[in-house]
């Protein structure tokens, strides 16, 4: 079993920059989601938000249990539940982001929270989980199923119809729609247009979904645009990788999207079925890049396995789902030439697109829907219980050795 980590390195609470890999051997001190799904991970300095989609935890030795319905926090240094944090969210929480001042954003599938109006959108204090005052959304018609907070903006999308169409900016204090920020995906591949996945950086928000337009720009499922300027606008990024199909069953298959560390390059992760193209791949592309026709730095294939989440370490490009193999291209749900198995989570060197040794494997289930790299570990939400081949029921960690 690995050490505890040393209470210093967990005081910093932003996705940080790793020089190594991290260890395989999880800690054994995080509590853990005894159903359900955990959708979304955040860390607010030494506090970690889970969201997803459950009614039961437990502290690490499984002594006690807790009610708590689709989200609660613990303590990253002992894993210890935090008890007064204890909201009543009514249906799937499946983004979260950091507030400033022990605040959290949830976005999700719920009408409101401790039976107050909050619809898909809410902004929580950590310390007893009531509604902050004056954050007030009007998020209306569908979900939010992902969150960005950068500076005064909350980037959020979802399948939602208001105040703008799956994408939106708004301001981190009151929820206002940013009357500046009018770029909207449009020309969907399925019934109605849905951002899967956001991530930014300084200076660029990459946005992945069922659209194949973004702001009246064709962006096949993946754009960037540029928000270093006072007006948001698409970036003169444009991709071919996905335009292409996959099964019938996935009209739509970009989900899971991470930058670096320095914001240079940015990973991909798809769904879609055994059918090859890019479908149930990881992809590595440059962030500045400019053209119509931008191909990936590089590919690694799973042979026809879902991925869902990514983090770029720096150190790693790590990848999750419900797959057996990376490294296999030719591979037809089976182990073509020079697949490797890395069943459920699995991490790729960022630069030649193969994948590392790190092999600490899980129980496949659904899949990873949830990373959070911090500065002591790499965090992992999940549906299933055996994780680096211990019970880690749902949420685990792997420290920075």
């Amino acid at each position: 079993m690995f050490a505890r980590v040393a209470l210093a390195a967990l005081l910093a609470s932003a996705p940080t920059p790793h020089t190594r890999v991290v260890s395989a051997d999880p800690v054994d001190y995080t509590p853990h989601v005894l159903d359900g799904i955990v959708n979304a991970i955040t860390v607010i300095g030494r506090t970690v938000v889970v969201g997803g989609s459950f009614s039961e935890v437990s502290d690490a030795a499984r002594e006690t249990v807790y009610p708590r319905a689709n989200l609660f926090a613990y303590d990253l240094a002992t894993g210890r539940i935090v008890e007064n944090f204890a909201p009543v969210v009514p249906g799937p929480v499946h983004g979260l982001a950091a507030g400033d001042l022990g605040t959290v954003y949830v976005g999700g599938e719920f009408a409101g929270v401790n039976s107050t109006r909050s619809r898909s959108l809410a902004k929580l204090k950590l310390s007893d989980g009531s509604l902050v005052p004056g954050f007030t959304p009007r998020i209306r018609g569908g979900m939010v199923s992902a969150l960005v907070r950068q500076g005064s903006k909350l980037y959020v999308g979802g399948d939602f119809i208001g105040p703008r169409t799956a994408l939106a900016a708004l301001d981190a204090t009151t929820g206002e729609a940013d009357p500046a920020f009018d770029i909207t995906p449009g020309k969907a591949l399925t019934p109605r247009v849905k951002v899967y996945a956001l991530a930014a950086t300084g200076h660029r928000l990459a946005v992945d979904g069922s659209f194949t337009t973004l702001g009246g720009h064709s962006r096949p499922q993946l754009g960037l645009i540029d928000i270093s300027g006072p007006t948001a606008a698409v970036a003169p990024w444009r991709t071919e990788a996905y335009a292409g199909k996959c099964m019938k069953a996935f009209p739509s298959y970009v989900r899971g999207l991470d930058f670096s560390p320095d914001g240079r390059y940015f990973a991909v992760v798809t769904t879609g079925g055994p059918r090859g193209g890019m479908c149930d791949t990881a992809a590595r592309f440059e962030t500045y890049a400019t053209g119509t026709r931008i191909k990936p730095t590089w590919v690694n294939a799973t042979g026809g396995d879902s991925l869902y989440s990514v983090s770029v370490t720096g150190a790693a490009v790590y990848v999750g789902g419900h797959q057996r193999w990376l490294n296999n291209p030719k591979g037809r749900d089976s182990a073509g030439p020079g697949a490797v198995s890395r069943p459920g989570i699995g991490a790729i060197h960022p630069v030649t697109g193969k994948a590392l040794s790190w092999n600490p494997t899980r129980e496949r289930g659904i899949g990873v829907k949830a990373f959070y790299a911090h500065r002591s570990g790499l965090l992992v939400g999940s549906d299933t219980t055996r994780l680096g081949r211990e019970y880690h029921a749902r949420i685990g960690m792997f420290p920075q050795p």
